[in-house]
């Protein structure tokens, strides 16, 4: 019924930058606070950044000054700009959405499928 699709990963050398499109599709009214996480190699999920419809955006501290947010409601559609990539940045990036069902006007919170970024020389 919703769907949301990450790109825009790949491979990339320390210091170099990237940037993750996440998309949401289907039946929608409305789409509110998006996130992104990241899972690395043999760690636990990380909330990397959230952003609200209205713009507000925050960030992990392992990020901040490196990672931007940036959403185009009319597409439904958040980014992730990643800059000065250091190899710890290494993960599946996810994409998560708080997502308001046109068809049955329920709430729901649809996970994107993952995107893997990996920083390496």
């Amino acid at each position: 019924q919703v769907q949301l699709v990450e790109s825009g990963g790949g491979l990339v050398q320390p210091g170099g930058s990237l940037r993750l499109s996440c998309t949401a599709s289907g039946s929608i009214s409305r789409v509110d606070n998006m996130r992104w996480y990241r899972q690395a190699p043999g760690k636990e999920r990380e909330l990397v950044t959230f952003s609200t419809n209205g713009g507000t955006t925050n960030y992990a501290d392992s990020v901040k000054g490196r990672f931007t947010t940036s959403r185009d409601n009319a597409r439904n559609t958040v980014y992730l700009q990643m800059t000065s990539l250091k190899p710890e940045d290494t993960a599946v990036y996810f994409c998560n959405a708080d997502v308001l069902v046109a068809t049955t006007r329920r709430w729901l919170k649809v996970w994107g499928q993952g995107t893997l970024v990996t920083v390496s020389s």
